[in-house]
């Protein structure tokens, strides 16, 4: 019999789905790879991370003891939840389907999961140390505006890389400071990146700090965001399990139900490792 549907097809079909899915997941991520990632092993569904203290060393004398300095970290607790996504593909759907049905399916459930995380942890930005606060409602992003964030961590001693995540529409204020006259520099220095913007957010550098768009930094009363300024260790992303996609027939439906789903959380490690810059994001 010809043009029947077996079992190689269907495990081909959602081979498909799980590679572009976590393909998607892995590639359209902008948060993710910006941050310290922790996985939970074992029991449980938290992770405690110890946070040692900034010590000080000092002259001594030769042949005198050393004073003891007490070292006593505090720990940040990241708790996981699970996240997931559902879809039921009809059999008379995947085999009348003018499209590659898996590579869409995986495609959408990539960018769904994605797009959970990035907001998760783009909404922790309000959360860094009060007093590294910058920006403000109806305040543009420039230049100026990232020197001051570069200035405030470099003054509490905190080391690179910088990672500076802000709206598209924030971005494109700085963009248009950037491309006026009297900043050519800056101007060849984002210009360069444009296959990297569409690829991963990621727009250039700026003062050493490593510029991405993110487009799930959602907006407060109406045309301002929170953007962020930050080192790696700041933010903490905890997996319990990461991204996989189960399938399960219901034949009487004639249909197969596909899932998507992990299980993380997401937390402040050191609020002091970043700034929250507050943006307009009006054109």
């Amino acid at each position: 019999m010809a043009n029947e549907t077996t079992s190689s097809t269907l495990s081909e079909l959602y081979t498909e789905i799980i590679q572009e899915a976590i393909f998607n997941f892995q590639e359209t991520s902008v948060m993710r790879p910006l941050v310290t990632t922790y996985n939970i092993t074992g029991q449980g569904k938290q992770i405690s991370v110890p946070v040692y203290p900034t010590i000080s060393a000092a002259a001594v004398a030769e042949a005198t003891d050393l004073s003891n300095t007490a070292i006593n970290p505090t720990e940040a607790t990241i708790t996981a939840s699970e996240v997931g996504v559902m879809t039921t593909l009809t059999d008379l759907g995947r085999d009348t389907a003018s499209r590659d049905v898996a590579a869409d399916i995986g495609k959408l459930f990539g960018e769904a999961i994605a797009k959970k995380v990035d907001a998760d942890l783009s909404a922790l930005f309000s959360d860094f140390a009060g007093g590294n606060d910058l920006g403000g409602a109806g305040v543009e992003l420039t230049a100026d505006l990232l020197l001051q964030a570069e200035a405030t961590l470099r003054t509490l001693n905190i080391p690179r890389p910088y990672y500076g995540v802000f709206s598209p529409k924030a971005m494109f204020n700085l963009k248009k400071t950037l491309t006026a006259a009297g900043y050519s520099t800056g101007a060849n220095a984002l210009g360069q990146s444009q296959e990297q913007i569409l690829r991963s957010g990621y727009a250039g550098t700026v003062f050493g700090i490593d510029l991405y768009e993110n487009a799930n930094i959602t907006s407060f009363g109406g045309d301002d965001a929170v953007g962020g300024v930050f080192h790696p260790q700041s933010l903490g992303l905890a997996m319990k399990s990461d991204f996989k996609i189960e399938t399960q027939r219901d034949a009487s439906l004639r249909a197969t139900e596909i899932v998507g789903s992990v299980t993380y959380g997401t937390g402040i490690v050191k609020d002091d490792f970043g700034c929250q810059v507050i943006t307009d994001m009006a054109f």
